[in-house]
């Protein structure tokens, strides 16, 4: 029953009745997949033709309660858009009212997987960005396309103050096909192969042919030495690997387009299968993040990260690529795409850093050796208690693990640094990983200063910026004692001065 409330402001709107339809067919589809292994079991004891019948009259229920609870969700969903509020009221018996203060609004993105797509609709997703799960986001589920942008343009046309300099407005980037050569390089294509392997020896068991798989196996390698069948094996999942990782960037990546749009919003559109669409306006971005995973870096490519506030951390955006403004394209045009996007002749990630102190090159080799050489003692212990061979097994693996290790750990100290860039604050680190954050020095909200008994004989110290932008907090390692708190009382002036003079 509505209140006089609710009939005051502007009119009420539904969701799309198609939504009916939407969760009608993706329940068929579960239902026949259900179907399949069901008639299996069931025509061993009622026959072949009782069974499918079984089967049949199970998914008609199955899809026909699915549709009309749906339905009611439908008739009880209802939202509008107001000068100062949006609001959606859900709910039969326990009406459920929830609305978000148009000022705090901080995004609205656009998601159409393909049944959405071919029918035209779009889930919509309105977020202040507040770190408090469901509760800051409102989602629209489905309506019509053309109402997904009314809504996105609506909500976020603000005017946002320009920056001085010149920078193109409309497109910034667009896909280029050449960049799909750095998702083999991810550490997702190992992932994948890894996958791929255990999910066919998973499959087999369920069917009862593991057995089967694993001497079909043995006999195409039974002439072959054990080295080369764990080879051959291995190439195979990193094929399989290596065909699931361009998949899956073809699917996140095509379509990709980066706009500028009028109003001082920054925009992402991409998907091949599902399309997604990420708004990100300029006066929220304190910064950038250049990542580098260890594969597309020695690719001589990057991504660009967006830093900024308001972005969506619910369950269902956490861990993804949500804050992506550009996957990995070659250094150079990352680099030039940083800079369109913060308004600035140069981009900050470029600048030349500070180096940090040769101490903390000893440290990583130190923590780097003692993770590479504790599964080795404890191989060489067993070894001389149990079998020799176990001693061979330590040996090889110490001559495999320490060179990586010692790699890994130099490599991890050459990516150190900090610098100040105009008004940015420039710091890196990461090796598997590395990170290349700049973050505007008006957006850092404290300093968390930290050094550890290890750290203070080595004359180093870890300064944190923190912010309320992206990771919430961005570092300098083991930069020296001096100079890192030189660089963070530069960088805000008079935020940290009061506890050196304290100290």
């Amino acid at each position: 029953m509505s209140t006089p409330a609710d009939r005051e402001g502007p009119p009420w709107r539904r969701i799309h009745p198609r939504t009916v339809l939407v969760t009608a067919l993706v329940t068929a589809g579960v239902a026949v997949g259900a179907a399949v292994p069901a008639v299996a079991a069931l025509s061993g004891r009622f026959g072949y033709a009782a069974a499918v019948g079984w089967a049949l009259a199970g998914a008609v229920v199955l899809v026909g309660c699915a549709a009309a609870g749906d339905y009611v969700r439908w008739r009880r969903t209802r939202y509008r858009v107001g000068g100062e509020r949006v609001e959606l009221h859900t709910g039969l018996a326990l009406v459920k009212r929830r609305s978000l203060a148009r000022e705090r609004i901080r995004s609205v993105d656009l998601t159409a997987h393909p049944l959405l797509r071919i029918l035209g609709l779009v889930t919509v997703r309105i977020g202040t960005g507040d770190q408090t799960g469901g509760e800051s986001t409102l989602e629209l589920d489905p309506v019509d396309r053309a109402e997904g942008e009314r809504l996105r343009r609506e909500l976020l046309d603000r005017v946002a103050a320009r920056s001085s300099g010149t920078h193109r407005e409309g497109e910034l980037a667009v896909l280029d096909l050449r960049w799909i050569r750095y998702a083999p390089v991810s550490f997702l294509a190992p992932m994948l192969g890894a996958a791929a392997a255990g999910g066919v020896m998973q499959v087999s068991e369920w069917v009862g042919a593991q057995g089967e798989v694993i001497d079909w196996v043995a006999d195409r390698f039974r002439d072959t030495s054990l080295v080369w069948a764990i080879t051959v094996l291995v190439a195979a999942a990193l094929a399989a690997g290596v065909v699931g990782a361009l998949g899956l960037w073809a699917e996140g990546w095509w379509n990709y387009r980066l706009e500028r749009e009028p109003g001082g919003t920054l925009r992402v559109r991409r998907g091949l299968l599902t399309s997604r669409s990420l708004s990100v306006e300029e006066r929220r971005l304190r910064g950038v993040d250049l990542v580098e995973p260890l594969g597309v870096r020695l690719a001589g490519a990057a991504r660009v990260d967006a830093i900024t506030t308001g972005l969506a951390k619910d369950e269902e955006t956490r861990g993804a690529d949500h804050d992506t403004l550009l996957p990995a394209t070659p250094r150079p045009f990352a680099d030039a795409i940083a800079a369109e996007v913060l308004r600035e002749p140069v981009a900050p990630t470029g600048a030349p850093l500070t180096a940090h102190p040769p101490a903390a090159r000893g440290r990583r080799l130190r923590r780097a050796l003692a993770a590479a050489l504790a599964p080795v003692l404890v191989l060489a212990l067993l070894g001389a208690w149990l079998t020799p061979v176990l001693l061979w097994t330590a040996l090889g693996c110490a001559a495999v693990t320490v060179p990586v290790a010692v790699a890994l750990a130099l490599d991890a100290y050459r990516s150190l640094g900090h610098t100040l860039s105009g008004g940015y604050l420039v710091t890196r680190s990461g090796t598997l990983r590395r990170s290349t954050a700049a973050l505007q020095r008006a957006g850092v909200i404290g300093w968390t200063v930290r050094q550890s008994w290890f750290q203070r004989r080595a004359g180093l110290i870890a300064v944190t910026a923190t912010t309320a932008a992206g990771a919430g907090a961005y570092t300098a390692r083991d930069a020296d004692a001096t100079e890192g708190l030189l660089f963070a009382a530069e960088a805000v002036p008079g935020l940290l001065e009061p506890f050196l003079e304290r100290g």
